[in-house]
């Protein structure tokens, strides 16, 4: 298995990431959410290792639109999985899943290095 990275294509912080990865070196698989909406088993498994409230990107349009109920149903893992699978722009990006099974959440370079040596 391959590095592989996820997220959306045309996202700011994707575009750093793609563009160190290749200055690195450092081969990568893409899975667009756009192309392929997350699954819960794969989300299910990035929480078992991070926890939901790491996957959720707070910073971006998608959550500030939602209502505060909305908000609410975030702090429960099963109603906030399938928020996620359905608004994958509120996912954390990128992730970067390594051989190892560990991730990276956010455009994080040493870390990134740290982890794929």
């Amino acid at each position: 298995m391959s590095l592989i990275v996820y997220g959306i294509k045309n996202c700011d912080t994707m575009k750093k990431t793609f563009s160190f990865l290749e200055a690195e070196g450092i081969e990568y698989d893409f899975v667009d959410y756009k192309k392929k909406a997350p699954s819960e088993d794969l989300l299910l498994k990035f929480e078992s290792i991070v926890g939901i409230e790491s996957l959720i990107n707070k910073r971006g349009t998608t959550f500030r639109k939602l209502t505060d109920s909305e908000k609410s149903l975030l702090e429960n893992r099963e109603s906030a999985i399938k928020i996620l699978m359905e608004k994958s722009s509120m996912i954390k990006r990128p992730i970067v899943e390594f051989p190892s099974g560990q991730l990276v959440l956010g455009f994080d370079p040493e870390e990134i290095r740290l982890k794929n040596k």
